[in-house]
C-alpha cells in the first residue's frame, strides 16, 4: 500500500474510533507502515493533518463507505470485567471474606479504584464478600474528610462491601492485649536507641542492649508510653526478630510508636500507635479475612505478617499480591498533590487532571470505564503505568451510545452569507437513538465556523454548513470581531454565497449562527508532569468558542459529544459562559 492510501485508511479509522481524526495518533500507525517517512517526519504531518481536515467533513454514512475500502485485522473486545476473571487460590466456594482497607489521608485515586475491584471480584467469583476497613493508626496524616471522601468515591464508583465499615482504631485495646503477649514470650521490647542508632543497627545486623531486657521491664516501659510519658522518638516497641536475617525485614522492626497528635476519631486517647506491620495481620485474621490483597510492595513483609501471627497463635489469611497502577504524567500520591494544590497550579483534588475518583468524576469517566479499565489488568504483578489512553477508550464507547450531539465552533472565525434562508432547524439529539428526542437550531447570516477549517478552505471552494446548506466562498478580509472570551481582536471575515440545499460536497463544517450562539470554553486535561516529574504549565489548554443554546441545559457532570470536536462535559454554567471539560479527543 502506498503512502497515501496508508495516512488515509489510518485516517479514516481513527475518526470513525475516536469521533475526529487527531494526526499525532495517525502518525504512529503510518510511521509503522512506511518506516522511510521517518527521515522527514514534519512533511508526513503535514500530509496526514490534510487529510484529517478531509475525513473530518464527512458525516458518519461517507465515513463508513469510504472505510468499507480497507481491510483491518479483527480486534478482540475485552469483554466488561476487563478480559479477566479474578480467581482467588484456595478460595472455597461461598466462604471467601476480603477487605479493603485504604488509610483515610488523601482522597481515593484510580491505584484505589484497582485494589477495591479486584478484592471485590475476587470475593464474588467464590461467591463471597469484601469488607470495608479504615486502616487509620496514624494520627498526623488522617482526617475524617478523607474518610468520608473514600466512602463517597466508593459508592459512586460501584464498589459495595458488607457489614459496617470498621476502624482499626477502634481495636486498639486489643492490639495492646497483642503487643502484651508478644513482649512476654519475648518477642518483642522496648527500645530506647535513637533512630540513628536503630538504623545502624540494622544495617549491620547488630542487636542493641535493649533487647536484653526481662519482659516485665518492657511491660513498664510499654504502659509508660501508653500513658504518653515518653516523648515522641524516645522509644519504640520492637519485634525480636533476627538481625542476621537476609530479609532486612525481619531485623527487630518497629511495631509501635509515640504519636501525641489527637486522632480524627479517638481524640487523645491513646499516645501509643502500631505500625502497619503489626496491625494488619491481627485485624485480618479478628475480622475472618480469608484473602487479604496487597500490592506486590508488600511481599518482603509477608515473613513478618505471618511471623506475628504465628506467635499469636492466630489464623492467618491468603496473601494476594498485585501491581499498584498509576497514570503516566498524574500524581496519585498526597505528597505530591498537596503542594500543587497549595502552589494554585492545580485547583483540588477534584482538577481534571488528577486521577482521583472525584477528578475522574467531574470529567464524566463513568465508574463503568473505571471497572473495565482497572480490571483489564488483573492480578498481575507486573508494573504498570499506562497513559490516559485505554481509560478514554472504554469511557468514549460507553458514552457514545447516549451522548447527546451538540454544535460547538472553537475559535470561530465569521461568516457573512448571502442568499440562504433563515430558518429553524430541527435536529436529532442523537444519529442513532430517536429516544433522545430532538431540539431547534436557528440557521441565520451571519455565522460563525471553526477557525481550521476557515483556514483550509480554498478561494472559490463550495463547502456545506452541516445540517443546512451548501455555501461557497467569494472573499476575505480582516476586521475587529468580538471573541467567545469577552475580548476584541483583528480577525478574518469570510464572505459566502448560498449555492444549494442540498448536493454532494467534500467538506461539511459546524457553525453556529450570530443570534443563537452561547459563549464557551472547553478546558482541555493533559498530562500535569512532565516526564521528569516537574509540573508541565501547558496541561491544562483552554479552548474559546460559539456552542449552539440548547449546550446551557445539558445536565452536568455528564457526557456530551461536540460534534467533530470530542466528548467533553458541563461543568459550570454562568451568565458570561459555559465551562466544558474534554473528556477526550
Amino acid at each position: 500500500m502506498d503512502l497515501p492510501q496508508t495516512i488515509s485508511k489510518w485516517t479514516l479509522h481513527n475518526a470513525q474510533e475516536f469521533g475526529a481524526a487527531s494526526a499525532g495518533k495517525v502518525l504512529g500507525r503510518v510511521l509503522a507502515e512506511h518506516p522511510e517517512c521517518k527521515t522527514d517526519v514534519k512533511a508526513t504531518l503535514a500530509l496526514i493533518e490534510t487529510e484529517c481536515t478531509r475525513v473530518n467533513a464527512l458525516d458518519k454514512e461517507e465515513l463508513a463507505k469510504e472505510l468499507s475500502a480497507y481491510h483491518f485485522e479483527e480486534k478482540k473486545e475485552e469483554p466488561e470485567e476487563g478480559g479477566r476473571k479474578i480467581e482467588l487460590p484456595g478460595a472455597v466456594q461461598g466462604r471467601v471474606v476480603t477487605r479493603f482497607a485504604p488509610e483515610p489521608s488523601g482522597y481515593p485515586h484510580i491505584g484505589h479504584a484497582k485494589a477495591v475491584f479486584l478484592s471485590l471480584e475476587g470475593a464474588r467469583s467464590a461467591g463471597g464478600y469484601m469488607r470495608l476497613r479504615m486502616d487509620d493508626t496514624n494520627p498526623e496524616k488522617e482526617k475524617q474528610e478523607f474518610a468520608d471522601a473514600i466512602v463517597s468515591d466508593l459508592k459512586w464508583v460501584g464498589a459495595s462491601w458488607q457489614g459496617e465499615i470498621t476502624y482499626t482504631s477502634d481495636y486498639m485495646d486489643k492490639l495492646y492485649e497483642c503487643a502484651d503477649e508478644l513482649m512476654l514470650k519475648q518477642k518483642a521490647y522496648v527500645c530506647t536507641c535513637s533512630a540513628q542508632e536503630v538504623k545502624k543497627g540494622r544495617e549491620k545486623g547488630e542487636q542493641c542492649l535493649c533487647r536484653a531486657k526481662f519482659p516485665e521491664e518492657n511491660v513498664h516501659d510499654f504502659r509508660r508510653m501508653m500513658a504518653g510519658k515518653t516523648a515522641e522518638g524516645e522509644a519504640i516497641l520492637r519485634w525480636a526478630g533476627d538481625m542476621k536475617a537476609m530479609n532486612t525485614v525481619m531485623r527487630d522492626p518497629t511495631l509501635f510508636r509515640v504519636i501525641t497528635a489527637p486522632h480524627y476519631r479517638q481524640g487523645e486517647k491513646y499516645k501509643c500507635w502500631p505500625s502497619y506491620d503489626f496491625e494488619a495481620p491481627i485485624i485480618d485474621s479478628i475480622e475472618n479475612i480469608t484473602h487479604a490483597m496487597r500490592s506486590k510492595e508488600y511481599e518482603l513483609r509477608d515473613e513478618l505478617y505471618f511471623a506475628i501471627l504465628r506467635e499469636l497463635e492466630m489464623r492467618a489469611p491468603k496473601l494476594i499480591h498485585f501491581s499498584r497502577l498509576s497514570i503516566s504524567g498524574a500524581p496519585v500520591s498526597k505528597r505530591l498533590i498537596t503542594p500543587l494544590i497549595a502552589e494554585g497550579k492545580v485547583s483540588g483534588y477534584d482538577d481534571p487532571r488528577l486521577p482521583t475518583l472525584s477528578a475522574l468524576r467531574r470529567r464524566a469517566i463513568s465508574p463503568a470505564a473505571i471497572r473495565q479499565f482497572v480490571l483489564s489488568f488483573g492480578l498481575s504483578k507486573v508494573e504498570s503505568e499506562p497513559g490516559w489512553e485505554k481509560l478514554l477508550s472504554y469511557n468514549r464507547k460507553l458514552a457514545d451510545a447516549s451522548a447527546p450531539r451538540r454544535f460547538f465552533v472553537p475559535s470561530p472565525v465569521r461568516v457573512e452569507l448571502s442568499g440562504a434562508p433563515s430558518r429553524i432547524l430541527t435536529l436529532k439529539n442523537h444519529p442513532q437513538n430517536s429516544s433522545m428526542g430532538t431540539r431547534s437550531v436557528e440557521a441565520s447570516s451571519p455565522l460563525y465556523i471553526p477557525g481550521p477549517d476557515a483556514s483550509a478552505l480554498a478561494d472559490g471552494e463550495t463547502f456545506r454548513l452541516k445540517d443546512w446548506c451548501n455555501i461557497k466562498l467569494t472573499g476575505r478580509r480582516e476586521e475587529s470581531v468580538l471573541q467567545p472570551d469577552g475580548s476584541s481582536a483583528p480577525s478574518p471575515i469570510l464572505t459566502c454565497e448560498f449555492v444549494s440545499e442540498e448536493g454532494e460536497v467534500s467538506r461539511k463544517v459546524q457553525w453556529a449562527s450570530e443570534s443563537h450562539k452561547m459563549a464557551a470554553r472547553v478546558l482541555m486535561p493533559r498530562d500535569l508532569l512532565l516526564p521528569d516529574g516537574s509540573y508541565n504549565p501547558e496541561s491544562l489548554p483552554i479552548v474559546w468558542g460559539w456552542a449552539e443554546p440548547s449546550c446551557a441545559s445539558l445536565e452536568a457532570h455528564t457526557p456530551v459529544q461536540l460534534e467533530r470536536f470530542g466528548f467533553a462535559t458541563l461543568d459550570a454554567a454562568d451568565d458570561k459562559a459555559l465551562t466544558f471539560i474534554q473528556m477526550s479527543d
